[in-house]
């Protein structure tokens, strides 16, 4: 099925300076966003504590909700609302957990009753989750999103440049960095980004560029998505995780679409111009590219809209991420091996040369 002519050439190449201004602009704005949330940004699956959904039988605003939590003393908890228009469903949440915790649910109803009356409000479920319990999570969280980034270089070294003991002797010497560094008490997100960094220094350094393409894509992808999550007020849960670890393999599985076309090519067409030849590779699995991330994005749409509240950050993460992943396999992933052909490459003579 051809949606795209197959003749058609767009200069995605020539475009790629103002991709990375782009690419630029949404990272540092992502940061912000990580920066400026802090720890607000972790759901009580991450954070700890109680979360408490409540529904009232009429509209309200979270001004009213707080000061009904005044006889309770959770007049300073985060008041969220949770569902859809004409839901009138908020979630509380607070740092009170293990002991503090009591009769919590009981002290909620009867606090809010006093300002909505008995019929008025149901205390619908109460989560707790304890901080050493929510740190744990965090932790595992982070090298989780490490350890698939660092296993995606040692793949695509040996499925594209068919070279295994490097990135290899590289993962294990990471591993074992990481794992020493977190005995001595080292913060895990800055300890991961040193990591990555170096992971990508290394894989410049062993000239493994399509592992390098592969891994400054994934780092792409998935700072811009956690971004997004950061942005839109949402938060990062166990669901969330699992939207960016999926979104892992997804950009890889639309970066290895290209890598393979231009692998193909460069065994076609050894005396074109590698920018050009990566273009064309490009044009040539765009309509299979469009197929994929559309017909993957639809679904994920009905889930978006269709798919209830529970579902929807889930489905917002994966939203984002399929449309982020996308885009960096023509704008970031592909661009890096023109750079690294620029600087190390062999010299190509011009085409009609013998």
């Amino acid at each position: 099925m051809e949606l795209i002519r197959p003749d058609i050439n767009i200069d995605f190449v020539g475009k790629r300076k103002y991709a990375y201004l782009l690419s630029l602009s949404f990272i540092i704005i992502s940061l912000v966003g990580l920066v400026w949330r802090g720890g607000s940004l972790y759901g009580i699956d991450f954070a700890g504590g109680t979360v408490i959904q409540v529904s009232f039988a009429k509209p309200t605003d979270p001004g009213k909700i707080r000061q009904g939590l005044t006889a309770a003393g959770l007049e300073r908890s985060a008041i969220q609302r949770f569902g859809g228009e004409g839901e009138n469903n908020y979630l509380i949440r607070t740092d009170l957990a293990g002991p503090e915790q009591g009769n919590l649910q009981d002290r909620v109803k009867e606090s809010l009753e006093g300002v909505y009356g008995k019929e008025g409000v149901t205390v619908e479920r109460v989560e707790m989750v304890g901080p050493s319990v929510g740190h744990d999570l965090r932790q595992k969280a982070l090298l989780a999103v490490f350890y698939a980034t660092l296993f995606i270089a040692i793949y695509i070294s040996g499925r594209f440049e068919l070279k295994w003991l490097p990135p290899v002797i590289m993962t294990a010497a990471l591993i074992l960095g990481v794992y020493t560094l977190r005995v001595v008490g080292l913060n895990i997100p800055l300890l991961i980004l040193a990591a990555l960094l170096i992971a990508t220094a290394l894989c410049w350094v062993l000239k493994l560029k399509y592992a390098l393409g592969a891994v400054v894509a994934t780092i792409h992808d998935v700072i811009i998505t956690a971004g997004a999550i950061a942005v839109a007020g949402k938060e990062f849960d166990l669901t969330v995780l699992a939207a960016i670890l999926t979104i892992t393999g997804y950009s890889l599985n639309d970066t290895i679409i290209v890598f393979d076309r231009i692998r193909e090519n460069v065994r076609k067409g050894r005396r074109r111009d590698f920018a050009e030849l990566v273009n064309g590779s490009i044009n040539q699995v765009l309509t299979r590219t469009l197929l994929t991330s559309g017909t993957t994005l639809t679904t994920i749409l009905a889930l978006f809209f269709f798919g209830g509240a529970v579902i929807h950050d889930f489905a917002y993460t994966l939203m984002v991420g399929i449309i982020v992943g996308t885009y960096s396999s023509s704008f970031v992933a592909s661009p890096v091996l023109i750079e690294w052909e620029t600087r190390f490459g062999k010299p190509r003579p011009a085409q009609g040369k013998k």
